[in-house]
């Protein structure tokens, strides 16, 4: 017997006009199923469905959801950006998703566009998406939005309405208290911190951790010296920290930034760590291989977006449920070369300032 899917000599995966013949219907009924059109009878929609689902139609996913009313594909709204923070979360999102047998549909928004979430959360709406991840890390100001389907915020303030709304942290202040606390236990009498731009809500996080566990030991708080994420804008805190005689240990914000802010002080004469400690924040692939090492904080990524896939599947798969608050991410601090115990003789001579 010659295949269903083979026929008129067109061997391969079955097509639209194969499930027509099985369901004894028009190809142009077919077509009207699949699109969700009006018109087309309760009993002729199963047999079709049916049809397609035997076959192995390559639509299959599509007569699933007709069926089920659900897409299986979930939305994102990200910041349009190659920073490695909102990549790796991304990445880590996409990998979750898949596994639980979802696929991605991803919109970006542009720094400095308030109505950028809003357009995006529009545009995946129409898409018919069955939930919507916030991965949003800049506060562009009042976001608020009533959606009709289950909705993840990761890292940020929810400012979303909707029946089914779950939040995930990244854990960040927690992580940069963890990095504080390393410089103050090698015996540093303070902590300086080289924070990263404050409309950033991780920035926030970070510079609030660095405060919370000052003020736990009751130490001075320093002035904050703020970057834009970037090496360059450390090097510039660099060289002028290198210029403070009081500067033993330093908290940054991101790795990058410590990376710039080490070159800085080295140039200086200003060495690291027998003059000043330095600790990072993200865990860069690179952060093992620069000179020094760099002791730094590794954040979750995956472990983060699994926990809030989880989240945001139950709300979309169980609505009735009413969903757990997610559990917090772990904390892990890599200690590499670049963190040591306070020079006990003063900086040295040569160095500036």
């Amino acid at each position: 017997m010659t295949p269903v899917g083979a026929q008129g000599g067109s061997p391969g995966a079955p097509r639209a006009v194969d499930v027509a013949r099985l369901a004894g219907v028009s190809q142009k009924t077919v077509s009207r199923v699949f699109n969700g059109e009006r018109y087309v009878s309760a009993d002729v929609r199963e047999r079709v469905l049916r049809a397609a689902e035997e076959l192995g139609y390559r639509l299959n996913g599509a007569a699933r959801a007709l069926a089920s009313g659900r897409t299986r594909s979930i939305g994102v709204v990200t910041l349009g950006t190659a920073l490695y923070g909102p990549a790796s979360l991304l990445i880590g999102i996409e990998r979750a998703a898949r596994d639980a047998g979802y696929a991605l549909r991803v919109v970006n928004t542009l720094e400095g566009d308030p109505a950028g979430v809003a357009g995006a959360v529009d545009s995946l709406l129409e898409q018919g998406v069955d939930g919507i991840v916030v991965s949003e890390p800049i506060d562009e100001g009042e976001a608020s939005l009533g959606v009709d389907v289950p909705v993840l915020v990761i890292g940020a303030p929810a400012g979303f309405g909707g029946p089914r709304a779950v939040a995930a942290g990244v854990g960040a202040e927690s992580l940069a208290r963890t990095a504080t606390e390393h410089l103050l236990d090698l015996g540093h009498a303070t902590v300086h911190h080289l924070a990263g731009p404050q409309q950033w809500f991780a920035a926030r996080d970070r510079l609030q951790g660095w405060r919370t566990a000052l003020a736990a030991r009751d130490r001075r708080r320093p002035a904050v010296v703020e970057g834009d994420w970037s090496a360059s804008s450390g090097y510039a805190a660099g060289r002028e920290l290198a210029a403070a005689g009081d500067v033993t240990a330093v908290f940054a914000a991101n790795d990058d930034m410590a990376i710039g802010l080490i070159r800085a002080l080295l140039e200086a004469g200003v060495r690291v760590p027998e003059d000043v400690s330095v600790v990072g924040f993200d865990d860069l692939p690179v952060s093992a291989y620069v000179t020094p090492p760099l002791t730094t904080v590794r954040q979750p990524f995956d472990a983060v977006a699994r926990e809030g896939l989880r989240l945001l599947v139950q709300a979309i798969e169980k609505p009735d449920v009413e969903p757990a608050p997610a559990s917090d991410p772990p904390v892990e601090l890599v200690v590499r070369a670049s963190t040591a115990p306070p020079p006990t003789g003063g900086r040295r001579p040569d160095a500036t300032g």
